[in-house]
């Protein structure tokens, strides 16, 4: 008869932690729960993580969410996975969450690009909170009146609702792009414009108008296009295709859009930057993919997904969340230059 295998070891649990740092059960709690800012010296928060390092020791969060009625969940709701930038926004996200024994669920719109759909109903139970782009704003109706914690990623500071807001200095990027291209020459332009009805597209728009309005000889035709390669192309081939004299500059609300206005360029013979240029906004892979490379914006997505769950967090924890913009930056590459016939000097 074959005996029983000897039973392996058994898994450590936060007495055996407590008793290798020569702390109480409850200040374990406290360190490994992320609650002991204020209650616990830093001295002992090193004494018990390396404890518990040391001894392999895991909390079991399943029980320890259902005394506590959580589920250490977030919900990121984002208009679109096809869009890089939103992958970065989740890969800042979920390593913030990590840290903090939290899990980030990903909820993108089914339809490519548009709002996504309302995926509360049956999520809302076990949810601690939601981290939401205001591209998804429309999926967001349900939350009204429930007592989940929001917050809004590139949203109107002055709309009401959510607990705590992380936002990009926008305006900024725009003024950028739009001084550089003053300071090369260009007075005619065209804004290829994001037809998704969002405060963020709102905000480039206005900054390039009241950047461009300071400046007398100025031009600008605005013309919208949804976020995809060919509808840029077709919308800046009509623009281009308009009686008067051709613009000699294309700004472009996103890298997309500034790909299919290359393309665009290219079709009615027309070389880039030489007789063109064309910027784009949010410094994706395609800028550096394209020829000549994109002139963009830089925008800093993980670390929006990094703040977004980082005030979350703080609203959970009762703390105010980080003020503040962050900031953006114009990188300039091959996509710009000086109009035809200026003189650059």
């Amino acid at each position: 008869m074959t005996s029983p295998a000897p039973p392996g070891p058994s898994r450590p649990t936060s007495r055996d932690v407590a008793r290798a740092a020569g702390v109480s059960q409850a200040t374990v709690s406290l360190v490994l729960g992320d609650k002991w800012r204020g209650r616990v010296a830093e001295t002992t928060v090193g004494r018990v993580r390396d404890a518990a390092r040391s001894l392999g020791y895991r909390p079991n969060l399943a029980a320890r969410n259902l005394r506590l009625g959580h589920t250490r969940t977030a919900l990121l709701v984002v208009p679109a996975l096809t869009n890089e930038f939103f992958a970065r926004v989740y890969t800042g996200a979920a390593a913030v969450a990590a840290e903090h024994g939290f899990g980030v669920v990903l909820y993108p719109s089914p339809d490519g690009t548009g709002p996504a759909r309302d995926p509360f109903a049956s999520a809302r139970a076990a949810l601690d909170g939601v981290i939401a782009s205001s591209m998804a704003a429309d999926a967001l109706g349900a939350l009204h009146g429930a007592d989940v914690p929001l917050v809004m990623l590139d949203s109107d500071p002055a709309a009401p609702g959510p607990a705590a807001r992380v936002n990009l200095d926008i305006a900024d990027g725009m003024r950028q792009v739009t001084r550089h291209l003053l300071a090369l020459g260009h007075r005619r332009f065209i804004h290829l414009a994001s037809a998704v009805d969002s405060w963020t597209f709102a905000v480039r728009a206005r900054a390039l108008h009241d950047t461009l309005s300071g400046v007398p000889g100025t031009d600008v035709r605005s013309v919208p296009a949804a976020l995809d390669v060919r509808a840029g192309r077709e919308a800046a081939e009509r623009a281009l295709a308009l009686p008067g004299p051709r613009p000699t500059a294309i700004v472009c609300d996103d890298d997309i859009l500034a790909a299919g206005a290359c393309k665009a360029a290219r079709r009615l013979g027309l070389r880039v930057p030489d007789d063109l240029s064309v910027t784009g906004f949010d410094d994706l892979a395609l800028a550096t993919a394209v020829e000549p490379e994109l002139t963009t914006v830089q925008l800093p997505a993980e670390q929006v997904g990094e703040r977004g769950m980082n005030a979350l967090l703080a609203v959970l924890d009762g703390r105010p969340a980080k003020a503040g913009s962050l900031p953006v930056h114009l990188v300039v590459r091959g996509s710009s230059a000086p109009p035809p016939g200026h003189d650059a000097t």
